[in-house]
């Protein structure tokens, strides 16, 4: 089934709330590093701010894709993309204007560079980007893919499937991106790839009850349920 975009009330709203909780849970992730203090099989529970936050993108991502397909959410993951560079680059201009000297004695550029350097100096910037790129793409495509091959029946197989492949890509890439660039320490590389992708699957999963809400009452409203056959699932397509 097909629908034109124009046609669509909501889509829009979805993606106002796709794109700020991208950007909340990036500023959030270079902001502060959380220990919840206890540790499961030896590896310490640690994880960046972003980690609860950031999973509600793919919930919307999940959202878009199963009741608009994968154009119009290919549309917005790539929104999404430019939004979250922009903000960055937001950032790193303000890094580079000059400080006021009061603004100095009680703040600075040093607390400046300690909350928000990763955002505003590239490294969370680039690993974000990069690890956004390849994971919601590759979330948004299969369960695009699976809907047509389950025939639209089992829509928590198909989204935490999706999510367990969008979120491994997504941490692997974020961490390692993000330790390279001296964002994060080498020695918590393993504690927040595994905690931030045990704890977004997670949130993914107790998200579900509410994303089948959505799904439901969006088919509805919007009249559409668009399965993508014949379609290319490059990022790159027109």
């Amino acid at each position: 089934m097909t629908v034109q975009a124009q046609n669509f009330r909501y889509i829009d709203l979805i993606m106002s709330f796709f794109v700020m909780t991208l950007i909340l849970s990036n500023v959030a992730s270079s902001a502060k590093i959380v220990d919840l203090g206890f540790s499961i099989f030896g590896l310490p529970l640690a994880f960046d701010g972003g980690t609860l936050l950031f999973p509600l993108s793919y919930v919307f991502g999940d959202i878009l894709t199963e009741v608009y397909g994968f154009k119009a959410s290919r549309r917005v993951i790539w929104t999404g993309f430019c939004a979250l560079a922009l903000s960055s680059l937001v950032f790193l201009s303000l890094r580079a204007l000059p400080a006021d000297p009061a603004w100095e004695t009680y703040a600075g550029t040093a607390a400046y560079d300690a909350i928000l350097g990763g955002i505003s100096t590239g490294g969370i910037a680039i690993a974000s980007l990069a690890a956004y790129f390849a994971g919601e793409f590759s979330n948004s495509a299969l369960l695009s893919r699976l809907k047509i091959v389950m025939k639209g029946r089992l829509l928590f197989v198909r989204t935490i499937s999706s999510t367990l492949l969008g979120e491994l890509l997504d941490s692997l890439i974020f961490v390692f991106i993000a330790s390279l660039a001296g964002v994060f320490g080498w020695e918590l590389f393993l504690t927040l790839v595994v905690t931030n992708y045990f704890l977004k699957c997670l949130i993914e999963v107790l998200m579900t009850p509410i994303t089948y809400i959505a799904v439901r009452k969006l088919k509805k409203a919007e009249h559409a349920d668009v399965y993508d056959s014949g379609i290319t699932y490059n990022p790159f397509a027109a």
